[in-house]
């Protein structure tokens, strides 16, 4: 079992569920963030007591080399779409994407499996498969 599907089996037996894992650098310090989703929604709450699971476990099995900050946290109602099972999570969802190539298009995403998506503009519904695709978010409108 790798660190992913390991960290994944201490979310869910908090109640929760991985939604993603990154790595990143801000003020010259390593943070290593862990997205959880529920149902009920992500309390404050929630994230502390998911973090105070994987932190000892962390110390035993450390995700990289060298010191970083552990943070755990719901990836927010504008989320990055990476994998095809966020494509799929998100089906119904309005969604800003980067097609490569540069082009820009805000739409819904109408569905999605494990090859690509059909999101629905204003011209039409256009296909991708998630190859074309750069950056994807989903959007909410106030």
């Amino acid at each position: 079992m790798n660190l992913e599907e390991q960290i994944a089996k201490i979310v869910e037996a908090n109640g929760a569920k991985l939604y993603d894992i990154e790595t990143a650098t801000e003020f010259d310090e390593t943070i290593y963030r862990i997205y959880i989703t529920a149902p009920e929604g992500v309390s404050l709450d929630k994230c502390a007591e998911i973090s105070n699971e994987l932190s000892p476990f962390l110390d035993v099995n450390p995700p990289m080399h060298g010191q970083y900050r552990l943070e755990v946290s719901s990836p927010g109602i504008e989320r990055k779409l990476t994998k095809p099972k966020h494509f799929q999570q998100s089906v119904g969802s309005k969604v800003k994407a980067k097609v490569l190539g540069g082009d820009k298009l805000k739409g819904m995403l109408k569905s999605a499996d494990d090859e690509g998506v059909v999101i629905e503009t204003k011209e039409g519904e256009k296909s991708y498969k998630y190859g074309e695709l750069g950056t994807v978010k989903t959007y909410f409108e106030f």
